[in-house]
């Protein structure tokens, strides 16, 4: 009966393949009225392609179309329309997504002009949202943890050389191992993740740390360096006295140096000091010093308590609430 019957030559423009359920028979059901009506279905499983942008992933959601129209008769010669309550889903106790929540349907119609007429487009939009059980689990936690591990090291005393380096060299490791079991579970796109960007943000941070403790036993070795032992002439104009704390300039900070050596560079005549090491009380007097910010180089690890957990603390705030609420 059913091939005795005209049907539609109906195509889904955005399947990659389409089967038919013919087992044990096929699985058609046909209905005709006495007012000339005829209801046909046919069960099919589709797959259709869907255009993912995964800027925000994994918080990210989808409305995936499934597109179907004639394939040859143009608007003039078959018109598809929907019925109301015409696109349902069966009960979703009985069908599950692991990796995406589904939101709900709808349907829309357009028309598609080609040069060989205009077509009637019936589209169904399937609106999914990602669920981030999976990828709290296996990346943001381990992520934030690894990054809370690598600040152990600013308790730790600066001469425990090979604990805070085997400390700070495991840390950046985990990150890496991180970031590329992260890369692989994402499809290769050339833009920026949301899960990108926070994988990279707490490697730098781990990173940052291992550089702090590189500066701090970088320049604490250079205050414990004995002190140079030049002859020069003796000047009789004035009285040395006892030898200030000197200051040693770094980029736009100052670091005040606490030790009782003499400077490593005797000071020249007058109010101009070598190399920025001052060793007169008018020298710290002096205008060179303006505008800049005094920083303790033995303070650096306190320093680096406060700094490291309050801005990544702040990063966190601005990360989840701009993906999650903007």
């Amino acid at each position: 009966m059913v091939g005795l019957i005209w049907l539609p030559d109906t195509i889904f423009r955005n399947s990659k393949n389409a089967d038919s359920h013919w087992i044990t028979t096929p699985n058609q059901l046909l209905r005709i009225w006495n007012n000339g009506k005829i209801l046909y279905t046919l069960r099919m499983t589709i797959n259709a392609e869907c255009q993912l942008q995964l800027h925000n992933f994994p918080m990210d959601e989808h409305s995936c179309p499934l597109v179907f129209s004639s394939y040859g008769y143009p608007r003039d010669e078959i018109v598809y329309k929907w019925r109301r309550n015409s696109v349902e889903t069966s009960d979703q106790k009985y069908w599950r997504l692991y990796q995406f929540d589904f939101m709900g349907l709808r349907n829309t119609t357009d028309v598609l002009t080609t040069t060989a007429g205009d077509y009637v487009l019936m589209t169904v939009y399937f609106d999914l949202s990602r669920r981030m059980g999976y990828f709290t689990i296996q990346t943001y936690i381990p992520c934030i943890l690894t990054v809370v591990l690598s600040w152990v090291s600013f308790w730790i005393k600066s001469d425990a050389t090979p604990a805070r380096t085997a400390l700070g060299i495991t840390t950046v490791l985990t990150m890496t191992t991180l970031s590329t079991v992260a890369r692989n579970s994402l499809p290769r796109v050339s833009y920026v993740t949301a899960m990108d960007l926070f994988v990279t943000v707490c490697f730098l941070f781990v990173f940052a740390a291992m550089i702090e403790y590189a500066m701090l036993n970088y320049y604490s070795y250079i205050i414990r360096r004995p002190p140079v032992k030049t002859q020069r002439m003796a000047y009789s104009s004035f009285n040395m006295g006892p030898t200030p704390r000197p200051m040693m300039p770094m980029g736009n900070s100052l670091f005040w140096h606490d030790y009782d050596d003499n400077c490593m560079d005797e000071c020249l005549d007058g109010k101009d000091c070598k190399s920025f090491f001052c060793c007169y009380e008018e020298c710290k007097e002096g205008g060179w010093k303006k505008g800049r910010i005094h920083v303790n180089i033995r303070e650096l690890d306190s320093y680096s308590r406060v700094f490291f957990p309050t801005s990544f603390l702040l990063f966190n705030i601005v990360y989840w609430v701009s993906y999650l609420y903007l």
